[in-house]
């Protein structure tokens, strides 16, 4: 009893202190889950007395069951955090998983637009009906305020500030930041809320502050936003295919392209550490080469 006691604190504190989504804690259960199964079927079932060893034995069977390395990197995350816990409430004298590290492997760069492929969406998404308009205020906030999805889909309408230009958002972790946004999306975002989402709210009757509404007037969901990008890539003479968070990293690297700082995006993307947005300092090969030729002696 005292073991399920300790884990539903834990996943209270994620939730309630740290800030996390649902699904995140879920992950995290389903990773201590997978643990605690396999010490009951080595004949240990109590995780407040396992050591190193066990944590060793623990990443052989992970290898031997053909887990990826970044598979077995999240998992070793989570119970650290976990034992991290029990250490800091003196649950347990030291955490197993302290000095387990893996670095991820193939990390790869994030996917992005270039300027004249943004162009081309922006082009598919022209029109005078309510949901054309929608599309066009979403792709104009998505890209000119680097949203994550959840962000964009949770935008209410007092989260405007139209004298100052910028929204209020409320970012992950409970973290709320103030992103600016440009004179096009506010040009797109005031057309629609005063005629096509007018239009939808009237029509079904609702009454909410959601920024973004479906076809039935209701506040668009996460899953609702990633439908509609893909039917607008759909319509536009691109070939590649589409997720919310391509917009995110298409925001930040054009950022970078044009010479902002990497702070500053990192402020705007509302990351709590530098590192997480260093991941854009690929920028593109153009600007790597007008750098290089700009500043390199040898060049």
């Amino acid at each position: 009893m005292q073991e399920e006691q300790l884990q539903d604190e834990f996943f209270r504190y994620l939730i309630f202190e740290r800030g996390y989504s649902e699904k995140t804690k879920k992950a995290y259960e389903e990773d201590m889950e997978n643990f605690f199964q396999f010490l009951a079927d080595s004949g240990n079932s109590a995780f407040l007395t396992i050591d190193y060893r066990d944590v060793r034995v623990y990443l052989s069977y992970l290898n031997e069951q053909g887990y990826s390395r970044n598979s077995i990197s999240r998992k070793m995350a989570s119970l650290r955090s976990f034992y991290h816990y029990l250490t800091k409430h003196e649950v347990v004298k030291e955490n197993p998983f302290a000095y387990v590290h893996m670095k991820k492997k193939n990390a790869k760069l994030p996917r992005f637009f270039y300027e004249q492929e943004m162009a081309a969406l922006f082009e598919s998404v022209t029109g005078d009906e309510p949901l054309q308009q929608r599309n066009l205020a979403l792709l104009e906030v998505l890209y000119g305020s680097g949203l994550r999805v959840s962000e964009c889909s949770n935008l209410t309408i007092p989260d405007i500030d139209w004298e100052s230009g910028v929204l209020l958002i409320h970012g992950k972790g409970n973290k709320d930041r103030y992103v600016p946004f440009g004179s096009y999306a506010q040009k797109a975002v005031k057309r629609y809320l005063s005629d096509g989402r007018q239009y939808l709210t009237d029509k079904f009757h609702k009454d909410h502050p959601f920024v973004f509404v479906n076809r039935l007037g209701d506040g668009i969901t996460p899953t609702g936003i990633e439908y509609v990008l893909n039917q607008v890539i759909q319509k536009s003479s691109l070939d590649s295919q589409i997720h919310p968070h391509m917009l995110r990293h298409t925001f930040a690297t054009h950022l970078l392209n044009h010479g902002a700082d990497m702070r500053t995006v990192q402020e705007l993307l509302g990351h709590a550490n530098l590192s997480t947005t260093q991941i854009y300092a690929h920028v593109t090969k153009d600007s790597l080469q007008k750098n290089y030729r700009q500043f390199h002696p040898r060049a």
